[in-house]
């Protein structure tokens, strides 16, 4: 099965996410690419998404997930508790989103920004898509 995570390279957040992940995914399902990426970029129009696309996004089997279903679809598979979190699942999705979409209007104000993407460690270097 190919688990591929596509995230916003400049934001603070999501590389410290991207960070979270790879500490939990202990049997290395998760590869992970930027969505700035030229990898990302071709995944994107690969499968009819909108390049400027402005979301945490999951690859699965061919399949896309966005926002609050795609974190909570890797949440599913991390080491310890996070798994406890695919609970929310039962809430609806409109209502999920409304806080993801809070969090993500608000990241780069709250979290900051860099103007590259940053370069994964070489313990995890396999893990990331160029």
């Amino acid at each position: 099965m190919e688990r591929i995570i596509l995230f916003d390279g400049q934001c603070n957040l999501c590389n410290s996410s991207v960070q979270f992940i790879l500490k939990r995914d202990l049997n290395g399902i998760f590869k992970f690419t930027s969505i700035q990426g030229k990898i990302g970029q071709e995944l994107l129009k690969k499968h009819g998404l909108r390049t400027d696309i402005n979301s945490f996004v999951l690859l699965e089997d061919g399949k896309f997930y966005l926002k609050s279903d795609a974190a909570l679809r890797v949440c599913k598979e991390l080491m310890g508790f996070w798994k406890l979190l695919t609970i929310l699942l039962v809430v609806p999705p409109f209502l999920r989103d409304y806080v993801y979409n809070y969090v993500a209007s608000n990241r780069y104000k709250w979290f900051g920004k860099n103007e590259s993407c940053l370069l994964p460690s070489p313990e995890w270097k396999s893990r990331f898509l160029e």
